[in-house]
Parts: structure tokens; C-alpha cells; sequence
């Protein structure tokens, strides 16, 4: 694996950092703000609303760009964002400075996943995913505990303003160490890019991801009232449970890049079944202390489990676009970002218990299993046709194929 794919991965772990550690923070900001938790709980899904904006916005206001170029870009004004959010003296001006670090981390996303995919052979395009999506992990992993811990004892502002510290870290490793890339001998046609759209199996792939990772973040965004109001664990219990989560998110994720190159569509359905009963699980058992964190360690563990595949399954239907691919999954996958904790916010809202946006992820999870099957029914017809019409009449095969099951 080369060199530069890691350098993205570590930059991703800023990214993710910023992108998911209010999930122990919205209790501070929502004292410090005057806005209730599910308001609160919308500053997620901002930043996701500008990640499914910016990401094929970017892609192709940057389609001719330099690659180098353009990641150094983004980096900074990722960077000035953090800045902006931990001066942010109102609730709307933290809102805004949300959506302009979304923008351009969804742009950094879409281009390193271009970049990542360009530098390896198809057959480890999961295993180069899994690395970028590794910084997300270890974000999860130290980054997210390391905010909640930083907003408990020195307030929510010192978490951004770490994120900015290591955007800075980032931008230089960026700099010094991502390679130039060549300008394709081909210049990137924006209308051919686009043609991609017209395939089912993308919309497919796009849904299955927004689902998969909405399900997940409906609960995931509202852990921490979960813990502290349902499972009656102490505040400063928080930062651990989240750090479970992401201990079982780069576990999954490492796994998930081995297996999905051979098997991309056994690890989509047994990752998102899996998250499914781990989603319904903690929906009946958040009260005891014992299940809630056993439960946090396995729904990281299965939603990343899940993430290379998803990825790679988006870059093999839309191999024709791979500026627009990697943006395509990176909208998608912040769609369910913001849908998720949209309806959990909803399901508080009306009532209930945050135990119960379990209940409401769990339904996310269960459409996308059926989309699954729809996508692997439709895959296997698309082969066989493929294959058919590829040999003499009296060797045409009547089985599907069931490559990558």
C-alpha cells in the first residue's frame, strides 16, 4: 500500500474527529448555547448536510484541478472552520462554521478517496479504503472520547480547538509528504462523469449506504444522554463507552478491508444483520450498564465493518466516473449522517427515551438489508446476461454467477 494512502488516512482521523465528536459534547453545548439536545443534536447533522453538499459540488468545481493542490486547500479551510466553531459566540454562527468544515471535508474525502483508488490495482480497492477509513476509526477510537473528555473538564471549546491543532498536523504531512499527482493524459469529462446516474445499481449503492450508516448514527449521535439518563452512568463515563465504539470501528474496519475485496457482498449483509440486532438489543437492554457498553463495542464493530465494502462497491458500478464516485459515496454515506440523527432527534422529540432511536436505527438498517438483496439479485442478472452473450449459444451458462457473495 503506498505511502500517500496513509498520510490520507491520518488525515481523515482530523476529519472524523470533527465530523463525529459531538456525540459527547451536545450536553455543554446545549447548556452553553440555550438550545435543547436534539437542537443540538442538528449540529451533526449540519456537518453531514454539508458533506452531502460539498462532496460532488467540489468534486467537480475541482475535476481539472491539481490533486495536490486541492487537498492542501481543503485541509486549510477545514482547519479555519474548527477555528471558527471554537470562537462561535451563538448557536448560528457554530451552525455555519459546521457547514464550511463540512464542504470541505467532504472535498477532501471525495479526492483522497480518488486519489487512494488511483495508486492501487482494482483488486485491493477495499483494502486502500479501509486505510482512509481507519483515520475515521482511530478518530473514533481517541479522537471522539479524547473531545468528550476535553469538553468535560475544559469545555466544548477546547475540543475544536484541538481538531484545529491537528488539521494544522495534517496540512503538513499533506504537504510534505502526499505525492504530485500526473494530470491524466485525458482530461475528466464532467458529462461522462455524470452518466453514471443513469445506473440503477449507483442509486442502489447510495441508498444501501445512507441507510447502513443512518441506522448506526441515529443512536450513535445521542450516546451520550443515552448513557447519563438511561443507563445511569456518570458523565465521566462517556469518553470510555464512546472509545469502545471505536475501538470495535477500526477492529471492523480492518477485518471489513480484508474480506470485502473476495466477499463484498457476504460482509454488506452479515455487517448490516448484525447491526440490526445490535440496534434492537440495546432498543430493549440500554438500562443495564453491562449490555449498553458490550453493545457499543459490537454496533462500531459492525458499522465499519461494512464501510470498505460499501465503498468499494460504489467505485466498482461507477468505475467510469472515479471523481465522482468517491464524492457519490461520500454524500451518501452523510446522508444517513443527517437522516439518522434527524429521526432520532424526532423519536426524543415526540416523547420517548433516547434508548428508543435504537428502535428507529433498526428500521434504517432493516430497508437496507432489503436493498442489499435487491442489488445482489440485479448483480447476478447483470453477469449472467454478460456472460451469455459472450459465448457461443451452446456454452451459454444458466446459472447466475456468484462472484463476491
Amino acid at each position: 500500500m503506498p505511502l500517500a494512502v496513509y498520510i490520507l488516512g491520518l488525515s481523515v482521523f482530523a476529519l472524523g474527529t470533527s465530523e463525529f465528536m459531538l456525540s459527547g459534547l451536545l450536553p455543554p453545548i446545549a447548556d452553553d448555547m440555550d438550545v435543547s439536545i436534539p437542537q443540538a443534536g442538528l449540529l451533526t447533522s449540519a456537518f453531514a448536510i454539508g458533506m452531502v453538499v460539498g462532496a460532488p459540488l467540489l468534486a467537480v468545481a475541482t475535476l481539472r484541478l491539481p490533486r495536490k493542490t486541492t487537498l492542501i486547500s481543503l485541509i486549510s479551510v477545514f482547519g479555519l472552520g474548527q477555528v471558527a466553531g471554537a470562537l462561535a459566540p451563538t448557536y448560528e454562527i457554530l451552525f455555519a462554521s459546521r457547514v464550511i468544515s463540512a464542504l470541505a471535508c467532504a472535498g477532501f474525502w471525495a479526492v483522497g478517496a480518488t486519489v487512494a483508488i488511483a495508486m492501487v490495482p482494482v483488486t485491493s480497492r477495499a483494502r486502500a479504503m479501509a486505510v482512509m477509513i481507519g483515520g475515521l476509526s482511530i478518530a473514533n477510537v481517541l479522537g471522539v472520547p479524547a473531545g468528550a473528555f476535553l469538553g468535560d473538564h475544559l469545555g466544548w471549546r477546547s475540543a475544536f480547538w484541538a481538531v484545529g491543532l491537528a488539521s494544522a498536523i495534517a496540512l503538513v504531512g499533506v504537504v510534505t509528504l502526499i505525492p504530485r499527482i500526473p494530470v491524466p493524459a485525458e482530461k475528466p469529462r464532467l458529462r461522462k462523469e455524470l452518466s453514471i446516474y443513469r445506473d440503477r445499481q449507483v442509486w442502489l449503492s447510495i441508498a444501501i449506504t445512507a441507510l447502513a450508516a443512518g441506522g448506526v448514527f441515529a443512536v450513535f449521535t445521542y450516546f451520550a444522554p443515552l448513557l447519563t439518563e438511561v443507563t445511569g452512568m456518570d458523565k465521566g463515563s462517556v469518553p470510555m463507552v464512546l472509545g469502545l465504539f471505536g475501538l470495535g470501528a477500526l477492529i471492523g474496519t480492518t477485518v471489513g478491508g480484508r474480506v470485502a475485496d473476495a466477499h463484498l457482498f457476504g460482509v454488506l449483509l452479515t455487517g448490516i444483520t448484525a447491526s440490526t440486532v445490535f440496534l434492537v438489543a440495546l432498543a430493549l437492554f440500554a438500562a443495564t450498564p453491562a449490555v449498553t457498553i458490550a453493545l457499543a463495542f459490537l454496533l462500531g464493530l459492525s458499522a465499519f465493518f461494512t464501510a470498505p465494502a460499501l465503498n468499494a462497491r460504489m467505485f466498482n458500478v461507477a468505475g467510469a466516473a472515479p471523481t465522482l464516485a468517491g464524492a457519490t459515496t461520500t454524500a451518501a454515506f452523510n446522508l444517513g449522517n443527517s437522516g439518522g440523527p434527524w429521526l432520532g432527534g424526532r423519536v426524543i422529540d415526540g416523547g420517548f427515551s433516547a434508548a428508543a432511536t435504537a428502535w428507529a436505527g433498526a428500521g434504517m438498517t432493516i430497508v437496507a438489508l432489503a436493498l442489499v438483496a435487491v442489488s445482489l439479485r440485479l448483480h447476478g442478472t447483470s453477469r449472467l446476461v454478460a456472460s451469455s452473450s459472450s459465448l457461443p449459444s451452446a456454452t451459454r451458462s444458466t446459472t447466475p454467477s456468484a462472484e463476491h457473495v
